[in-house]
């Protein structure tokens, strides 16, 4: 176990300086000028632009450029932001908990609720219940992110007074964010679960089980359940991966202060050391669920540490 995780340690390395390269040269593929934007179009001179150019280092060589971001990144000195004029990383440490802690609730929240489900839909499998989740997990997948979000607030907070409207104020105020993101990831955990119990209830060693004379429950969650578990894991990551950006867009409608309403005023302030700060940092949170879910996959099923 411990070969097969410093081997994704390993892996680990280039892909996420693959990440801060490709970082480098979207945030060079925006058109107009970095000076002028810093300084919000104000009337500037020629030999101020100059200056300024030399002084942020435009006037090197590109790949000089590049060497320069690459070591600061690993560094964790992603400049200071040309708005708030404070290190983008401590802007970023700042926010970071507020959406990491939406995404983890979402995620959490849709995964039991779609596990159990799913569950569910296969020990009743073609009955009238199973049609009834399938058909429910059809419609909570296409329940738009924000269209639910402004339905939430108008029922929850607006007539009933029962949760707060916006902000980060407590628990309570994770409550109908995270529902809204759990809405989208349980029927992708519903679905799976239901097609994985039910590939694995026909499997030999469970009717081996079953003849052995072991009781059908013990049989579903100790034998079928802890097996269809192994591809759900899988899905973890990639349901993280979405969450995290779709945390990025309730967060507006809640109004969180997280990295999603971060983002969206570096971007109106085209503010490119914050922007590229908010891009590397989710995607390097993104790469570090990825490497757990991997561990976890190899902990869950021996057989991959030695692939």
């Amino acid at each position: 176990m411990l070969q097969y995780t410093l081997r994704r340690l390993v892996l680990f390395i280039p892909v996420w300086l693959g990440v801060v390269v490709l970082t480098f040269f979207m945030m060079h593929m925006v058109p107009g000028n970095p000076v002028i934007a810093e300084f919000n179009g104000r009337p500037m001179t020629k030999a101020a632009i100059h200056l300024a150019e030399v002084q942020m280092g435009l006037t090197q060589p590109l790949w000089t450029q590049l060497a320069t971001f690459v070591w600061n990144a690993v560094r964790g000195q992603l400049g200071v932001s040309w708005e708030a004029h404070v290190p983008v990383m401590q802007l970023v440490w700042q926010r970071l908990p507020y959406t990491l802690s939406l995404a983890l609730w979402g995620l959490v929240a849709g995964a039991i609720a779609g596990i159990i489900l799913g569950v569910i839909a296969a020990v009743t499998r073609g009955s009238a219940l199973d049609q009834a989740l399938l058909v429910l997990s059809l419609l909570m997948f296409s329940f738009p992110g924000f269209w639910l979000a402004e339905m939430m607030i108008w029922l929850m907070s607006v007539d009933l007074h029962l949760l707060p409207v916006a902000g980060a104020t407590g628990f309570d105020s994770l409550i109908m964010p995270s529902f809204v993101l759990a809405t989208g990831a349980a029927p992708v955990f519903l679905r799976l679960t239901r097609a994985s119990m039910l590939e694995i209830l026909r499997s030999d060693y469970v009717r081996t089980a079953r003849a052995k004379g072991v009781w059908e429950w013990p049989v579903r969650l100790r034998h079928a359940l802890r097996n269809a578990l192994i591809p759900i894991v899988t899905v973890v990551a990639l349901s993280f991966g979405g969450l995290l950006g779709g945390a990025f867009i309730i967060e507006q409608v809640f109004s969180r202060p997280g990295l999603g309403t971060l983002i969206v005023d570096a971007i109106i302030a085209r503010d490119l050391p914050l922007i590229q700060g908010v891009i590397l940092y989710t995607a390097t949170v993104f790469l570090l669920v990825n490497l757990a879910t991997d561990i976890l996959y190899a902990l869950l099923d021996p057989r991959i540490q030695y692939r």
